[in-house]
């Protein structure tokens, strides 16, 4: 199934292929401030259908994972990195897609600050 999201302001657009069968809820220090619940998928299965520059990166700690967000509303729809096995990913915020049952979808809680 292809998924379409966004940015609140749409400056970030993309769709992405899969099914949502969980999401991931991180408490480190930037997902605890974000709020994203997160879905992971091959960095193939995203399309980006507005230019791959209207999103900035932040990046912290050890560096590996960019975090993108819209330089105009603030809102991060993904993020990319590496899997621990090394296969590049993309990491959706599915409060970032259209037409999400965000209470269908199973929540696993993952301890990031113990990182």
């Amino acid at each position: 199934m292809t998924h379409q999201g966004s940015c609140h302001c749409g400056h970030i657009k993309f769709e992405v292929d899969g099914e949502i069968d969980s999401a991931l809820a991180c408490n480190c220090s930037i997902c605890q401030r974000k709020g994203s619940l997160l879905w992971f998928v091959p960095r193939s299965a995203l399309k980006l259908l507005t230019p791959e520059g209207n999103a900035s990166t932040y990046t912290f700690n050890k560096h590996v994972i960019q975090h993108r967000f819209c330089p105009t509303c603030g809102i991060h729809p993904y993020g990319e990195g590496k899997a621990p096995n090394g296969d590049v990913t993309a990491a959706i915020n599915i409060r970032c897609l259209d037409g999400i049952d965000l209470r269908a979808v199973p929540v696993t809680h993952y301890d990031g600050r113990a990182m």
